[in-house]
Order: C-alpha cells, then sequence, then structure tokens
C-alpha cells in the first residue's frame, strides 16, 4: 500500500511541475520511416558542441514529437540517427515538422512549417553535392594536381557565391544565413574568416544585422568576435607588408635565411639545404584550400625529392597543437612561424596571403615567388 501511495505522489509531482512549466515552447515532429527499432537524438547544436535534449526508439511507423523552450535569438538543432543528421533551427513556439526515409534521412526529407528550415535543407545539400563534386574530381586521375586545384578553386569560388547572394546577403538576420557561414568541406570552413578578406565581410555582415535585431544574443557575440578578429588580421597583414621587402626585391639574388623550429622540436634553417632544389611554401593548415594544396606537395614531394627536390613549410596557424596534429604524417620540413602573420619570417619574404611559394635553386638562390611560375612542375624540373 504504501509503494503504491508512494508512486501516485511522485506521478502527481510529475504532473504538478509540468503544469508550472508555462515557458513557450517550439516543437520538432514527424515520422522516419524505415528506421523501426533506431534511436532518434534531438540535439541542440551549441557553441560548444552537440548538447542532447531528448531521445526516442522509433517504432514501426517511426512518429517522433520533441519540444524545447524557445529562445530570442534563432538557436539550431538536429536529429541523429547514427552518422544520418537532418539540421533545423527555430526561433519562436513554431512547429517544424519533418518527413524522411531511413537510411537516406540527410539526403531525402521534407520540412514544412518554418522557412527558414526549408532553406537550411537546400543549403545542406547544396553543402553534400559540393562535397561529392570534390571528392569525383580528386579521384580523377586524368587530370594533373594542377588541373584538379584549379578545378576545385572554381567549383568552391562558384558555391559561395552562389551561397552569398542567394543566402547570406539577401536576409543577413536569417537563421540560414548564419548557419551557411559555418558549413565546411571536410575539416575546413568554406567561408574563411582568418585569411580570406571577402568573407570575412560575410562574416560581418551577419554580426551586424543580429546586433541589430538579436541584441545580446550569444551566437550574434560570437560572429562578431569572429568578424573584429579576422578584421584584425587583415589589418595586421597590411601593415606588415607596408614596412616589408617590395615583391621586385624577390629576384634571383640569394636568400634570407630562416631558422624555424619544425613538428619535431629541430631546429632547421633554409641555408642548410644548399644542393638541393627548394620549394618555399606559406601555409594555412586551418583554411578550405589546405586539403588539395596538401595532396599537391605531396604529389611533386613523391615525384621529385629522390631528384634533389625538398619542401620548406612554413604554417601560420594559431594552434601549434592543431598543426602538429596536421603535419604528423608528411615527409617534408614543417616548422611553424612563431606569431602567425604577424612572424618576422612572414614579413621578410613580403607574405601577403597564403598560400604562397617560392623556388630556390641548388646554390641557394631564391628564383622566383609564385606570381612569376606559369607552370611549378616545369620550373623545378629546369631547377632540377
Amino acid at each position: 500500500m504504501r509503494n503504491i501511495l508512494r508512486t501516485a505522489a511522485a506521478a502527481l509531482a510529475a504532473i504538478c511541475v509540468t503544469a508550472c512549466d508555462n515557458s513557450p515552447k517550439f516543437h520538432v515532429e514527424g515520422n522516419i520511416t524505415g528506421a523501426k527499432d533506431s534511436l532518434l537524438v534531438f540535439e541542440n547544436m551549441s557553441l560548444s558542441g552537440p548538447v542532447t535534449i531528448d531521445s526516442v526508439r522509433l517504432d514501426e511507423d517511426g512518429r517522433f514529437a520533441f519540444a524545447d523552450k524557445a529562445t530570442p535569438a534563432p538557436e539550431f538543432y538536429r536529429l541523429r540517427i547514427a552518422g544520418q543528421i537532418i539540421n533545423i533551427s527555430a526561433d519562436s513556439t513554431e512547429t517544424v515538422t519533418v518527413k524522411a526515409g531511413y537510411p537516406t534521412m540527410a539526403t531525402d526529407y521534407e520540412v514544412a512549417g518554418s522557412t527558414e528550415c526549408e532553406r537550411i535543407r537546400q543549403l545542406s545539400l547544396k553543402q553534400i553535392a559540393l562535397r561529392e563534386s570534390a571528392l569525383a574530381l580528386e579521384r580523377n586521375t586524368a587530370l594533373s594536381s594542377a588541373q584538379r586545384i584549379d578545378s576545385l578553386e572554381k567549383m568552391l569560388n562558384t558555391y559561395k557565391e552562389e551561397v552569398k547572394m542567394e543566402y547570406i546577403l539577401k536576409d543577413p538576420k536569417a537563421a540560414s544565413s548564419y548557419f551557411a557561414l559555418f558549413q565546411t568541406l571536410g575539416d575546413y570552413l568554406i567561408f574563411d574568416p582568418r585569411t580570406i578578406g571577402e568573407d570575412v565581410k560575410m562574416f560581418a555582415a551577419v554580426a551586424t544585422s543580429w546586433d541589430t535585431y538579436y541584441p545580446g544574443a550569444e551566437r550574434g557575440e560570437n560572429l562578431h568576435n569572429i568578424a573584429i578578429e579576422g578584421l584584425k588580421t587583415q589589418k595586421i597583414i597590411k601593415q606588415k607588408n607596408e614596412t616589408s621587402l617590395a615583391p621586385a626585391q624577390v629576384t634571383t639574388s640569394g636568400i634570407i635565411d630562416l631558422s624555424l623550429t619544425d613538428n619535431h622540436g629541430r631546429k632547421r634553417t633554409l641555408s642548410s639545404l644548399k644542393g638541393r632544389v627548394v620549394l618555399l611554401d606559406y601555409h594555412l593548415f586551418d583554411s578550405a584550400e589546405s586539403p588539395r594544396r596538401i595532396l599537391m606537395l605531396r604529389e611533386l614531394y613523391g615525384k621529385y625529392h629522390d631528384r634533389g627536390l625538398e619542401i620548406y613549410q612554413i604554417a601560420i596557424d594559431a594552434d601549434e597543437h592543431y598543426w602538429k596534429q596536421q603535419t604528423s604524417s608528411l615527409p617534408w620540413i614543417c616548422v611553424l612561424a612563431p606569431d602567425g602573420p604577424a612572424s618576422s619570417c612572414v614579413r621578410t619574404y613580403n607574405v601577403s596571403s597564403v598560400p604562397e611559394f617560392f623556388l630556390i635553386d641548388r646554390e641557394n638562390n631564391l628564383v622566383s615567388r609564385s606570381a612569376q611560375v606559369k607552370d611549378l612542375e616545369a620550373e623545378i624540373e629546369a631547377l632540377l
């Protein structure tokens, strides 16, 4: 009898708590077919990572219903079964309805009740298509590495221009505009606010709108900080370049030696490489361009290293741990600029943007920089 009373009391308390929670909520409901017994997880994509709000084990018809407190600014969520993900947003007490089929729910789903969720669906599908095109390009052995890099660059520029005009600038305050800024290709942001001036402007445009329409919102403040840091970086690079060597001075006239610490803790100098042809490469691993450029360098190194080519790669990344992770399997010399874009080794060679490279001959003479090189492989062949 006492157990029955305890159970009844607990149930009554739960009902009271529920009844007293009058905070406005938004709802996400629908069904995912073909996923019987699968665990559907509803997660908040917070600034610090995914946070589970609720989950349900789906039955035959795949129906689900989740709810969470409405927020004054757009917030982002996802429905996930294993690695299959549907991204959504909410900024009021709206009800978002999602219908999909497993295991293709990430690419084949319908969403109703929210214009912004529909636009996020469109962006997600475009991102997936971009990734597939990039992978197909990487596998296309009929193209040279230079052709693949050129094609990928054009593909990325086309994608960014479309997203910029049709989504970000069309309504900078929209949740879909914020979502677009943080899309990735692999592990790298498609819009890179650290090194690309035009991308910094996109972050600044959305940050300004969020400051106006959602004052005090954590995501808006985060955007604002990213934009400010990007603008600072651009300004630092510009100021340093004004006091560095003029491009006309970078000719066949020996080298200015560099001594930097590599990813194994050893000091490496340019002068010690006399007798080899050196590709002096300035690089940012935390950039969208990094994977395809590393692929190109691997091919060059594999083809010409035994004949006398060495790569001396200077990373301007701020995160030393990340840099070490990214370079752990690279076979060439990898060093880190101690102060990033503001380092003296960047100013000395008048580097205003990355990637940038220079060719040094076997006598330790600086022969050319990227702007003077039409065919990199041909230039290396000639120096070897």
